[in-house]
């Protein structure tokens, strides 16, 4: 175990000063995502101990020490996916954030709500006790929640690289610059029609073209 957090943390230092970055976006995407690691490690601690209806504290502490090295591991991804010179965003399903653990976590903490809420309505169908229902469904709602973020934030959701690709393919050029009364284009591809009378019949052909720019006002 002391070889695994030694070797991670020496990954992590290397990460830190090896990629063009400023430190202080790295260390806030290192220390956001720990923490975030630990309280959803924490929290799905307490929810195995809620399943097997235990008060040892075993499963509290591996969750805690699990969630800080994958909070560590989601850390060196986000620096690795992060774009030079660019504040770090990922948008979820729900929820938006500075770093990916942060979408996993809220997942977690709604995932319990909404388990609370199943559970407490299944046990007075069921006639059962209300706080069985709350405890097994808060800890089932957790571990669903946190399946469904962790597909949320590496799967489902869009990060600086997305939203930077729909900016371009959104736009007919490659620079585009709107204001109320004009417009200035550059690096604009087009079709042309061509008519062609130089033969004995009449042609009419499409040739793609590239205008290197176009202004337009309105008065």
């Amino acid at each position: 175990m002391r070889k695994l957090l030694l070797s991670t943390l020496i990954l992590l230092a290397i990460h830190l000063f090896s990629f063009n970055k400023t430190n202080a976006q790295s260390l806030e995407l290192v220390g956001g995502n720990i923490i975030n690691g630990a309280i959803t490690g924490s929290a799905l601690g307490v929810a195995t101990m809620g399943l097997t209806n235990s008060s040892d504290f075993a499963p509290l502490r591996i969750g805690l020490g699990v969630g800080i090295l994958g909070g560590t591991g989601v850390a060196l991804y986000d620096i690795s996916t992060l774009p030079q010179g660019q504040t770090f965003f990922v948008s979820g399903v729900f929820n938006d954030g500075q770093n990916s653990s942060i979408i996993i976590l809220l997942d977690t903490l709604y995932g319990s709500v909404a388990g609370v809420a199943v559970g407490s309505a299944v046990a007075l169908i069921n006639n059962n006790s209300i706080m069985d229902g709350l405890q097994y469904g808060a800890s089932a709602g957790a571990w669903f929640g946190f399946g469904f973020g962790v597909v949320d934030a590496f799967f489902i959701a869009e990060r600086n690289n997305d939203f930077i690709s729909a900016i371009l393919t959104n736009r007919d050029s490659v620079i585009d610059i709107q204001s109320e009364n004009s417009s200035f284009k550059m690096l604009q591809p087009d079709l042309v029609g061509v008519t062609d009378l130089s033969g004995t019949s009449l042609q009419y052909r499409v040739e793609p073209t590239v205008n290197l720019f176009t202004y337009r006002r309105q008065f």
